[in-house]
């Protein structure tokens, strides 16, 4: 269905807005730019969170640089309350954080892995001491809860514990 408005008797179809809302797409539409014919679940899903008013309202209060990046908003944030009715895009934030705080954790844990094989390299080069490629007896077993970096007696050992508790999995 055409319907003519838009763009000075063009034959033109509504935006998504429009569409939905069945009424006719006037050449000031407020949604035509941000919400296009050809994308009509973005404003459904934002209609169906926010309401028509809302976003109308909310856009008419914006300076016309902004509106782009409201739209994107209110589009990720709707698309989010629909996958999950009570945490919305929080939900997926707080996720994203919690993935952040594991990577974290195992980037420290190779980062003081890589500070004690270069310590061990320095020292068995400086003659400091004998590298030992058997395991020590005071390291837990690798199936612990704790890593623990090698002490050897010489200067450049670190007796370091990181606690993985909050590491899912393995980290290899």
């Amino acid at each position: 269905m055409k319907e003519s408005g838009r763009k000075g008797g063009v034959a033109t179809s509504p935006c998504a807005a429009c569409k939905l809302l069945r009424r006719r797409c006037a050449q000031g539409c407020i949604f035509a730019p941000y919400f296009p014919a050809d994308e009509p679940n973005k404003f459904a899903s934002v209609h169906k969170v926010f309401g028509a008013s809302n976003v109308n309202k909310l856009l008419q209060e914006l300076p016309e640089h902004q509106r782009g990046d409201a739209v994107s908003s209110m589009v990720y944030e709707a698309h989010a309350r629909m996958m999950d009715p009570v945490y919305g895009c929080v939900g997926a934030i707080s996720t994203l954080q919690q993935q952040v705080d594991v990577l974290q954790t195992q980037l420290a844990i190779t980062q003081a892995q890589v500070v004690r094989l270069r310590m061990r390299q320095l020292s068995s080069l400086s003659g400091g001491g004998s590298p030992s490629n058997s395991p020590d007896t005071d390291s837990p077993p690798p199936s612990s809860r704790h890593t623990r970096a090698n002490h050897n007696g010489d200067p450049f050992s670190m007796d370091m514990v990181v606690d993985q508790r909050n590491v899912g999995g393995s980290l290899w």
